[in-house]
């Protein structure tokens, strides 16, 4: 099911980002479009309310209308949520976002990493890890950083699904391997 949830949430995605670029605010659906998510994730009540079939579907659109100026004043934004109210698909907006961020950042020609480090990276650091991590992308790098002192020293970096490794951890590990076998 979750796979079939990945598909539909893609499908819709794919469907509100064509209509921002023929608009040309299709950064702006995606800032709404996740606003939106991280609305449905943090608050239980929302989801519990829009979920519950206790509630009739005209209740569940007026909670919903009630939120959209605040959060999502773009009238695609608008119609995708009551749509996926409609068709009983709400619970599928945070995956919907993500894959919307995901058209966005490749139409922009532009990738999200995270970066963990032992301690936490000083300025030049953090731009010399961008630099290398744009070289090897080809895109711009939208960085986040973490902290992770389990590392003892070096960096993982989590770029567009791959995994460099570069902790002194890891090397112990491979060390600790190779002197074993």
């Amino acid at each position: 099911m979750a796979a079939m949830g990945g598909s539909v949430s893609r499908r819709y995605a794919k469907a509100i980002f064509a209509i921002g670029v023929d608009k040309g605010n299709f950064e702006i659906l995606g800032k709404e479009l996740a606003e939106l998510a991280d609305l449905w994730k943090e608050s239980p009540a929302l989801r519990q309310t829009l979920e519950n079939p206790v509630f009739k579907l005209s209740q569940k659109r007026t909670v919903l209308q009630s939120l959209m100026p605040r959060v999502a004043p773009a009238r695609q934004v608008k119609s995708l949520a009551l749509m996926l109210l409609e068709r009983g698909r709400i619970a599928i907006l945070p995956a919907l976002a993500r894959a919307y961020q995901e058209m966005c950042d490749e139409k922009l020609g532009r990738v999200r990493a995270t970066v963990t480090s032992a301690q936490p990276l000083d300025i030049a650091s953090e731009a010399e890890i961008r630099r290398a991590l744009e070289k090897r992308t080809g895109k711009k790098v939208l960085m986040t950083t973490a902290v992770d002192p389990n590392l003892i020293g070096g960096v993982v970096a989590h770029v567009a699904g791959v995994v460099l490794d570069g902790s002194v951890a890891s090397r112990l590990t491979a060390l600790k391997t190779r002197l074993l076998n």
